[in-house]
C-alpha cells in the first residue's frame, strides 16, 4: 500500500523559511515521480515541485524558482522541500505526491488539470505566511 505523509508546516513571517518533509512507504522512488503540490482556499491545486528519476527531470513552478529546493533521500524513502524567502501567496496546504514514472512530472505539475489525476498523495500540511 502506497502511503505518503507530509509534515513541517507552520506559521512564518514573510521572508522566513520552512522545511517540509514527506515520509513514504509502499513504493520505490525509481519507479515514480515524486513531488509537491499545494492548494490555497478557493483556488485550484497548483504543482510546486517534482523530481522524476526516470527521465532526470526536476520541476519547479515559476512562482517558487530560486526560493524552493526539492530533495529526496532514496535510502530513507523521504522527500523534502526547503522553502526560503516565503511570501504570503505561498500560504496553502501542501501535499506530497507520487505519480507513475512513465508520466514524469507532468501530472504533479498540473494536478487534476490534464484529464487525469496524481496517482497518490497524502494528508497535507498547512503553511501560513504572514505579511
Amino acid at each position: 500500500e502506497v502511503q505518503l505523509q507530509a509534515s513541517g508546516g507552520g506559521l512564518v513571517q514573510a521572508g522566513g523559511s520552512l522545511r517540509l518533509s514527506c515520509g513514504t512507504s509502499g513504493f520505490t522512488f525509481d519507479d515514480y515521480a515524486i513531488g509537491w503540490f499545494r492548494q490555497a482556499p478557493g483556488k485550484e491545486r497548483e504543482g510546486v515541485s517534482c523530481i522524476s528519476y526516470s527521465d532526470g527531470v526536476t520541476y519547479y513552478d515559476d512562482s517558487v524558482k530560486g526560493r524552493f529546493t526539492i530533495s529526496s533521500d532514496n535510502a530513507k524513502n523521504t522527500l523534502s522541500l526547503q522553502m526560503n524567502n516565503l511570501k504570503p501567496e505561498d500560504t496553502a496546504v501542501y501535499y506530497c505526491a507520487a505519480d507513475r514514472g512513465i508520466r514524469g512530472c507532468t501530472v504533479i505539475a498540473a494536478p487534476g488539470r490534464l484529464g487525469v489525476d496524481v496517482d497518490y498523495w497524502g494528508k497535507g500540511t498547512q503553511v501560513t505566511v504572514s505579511s
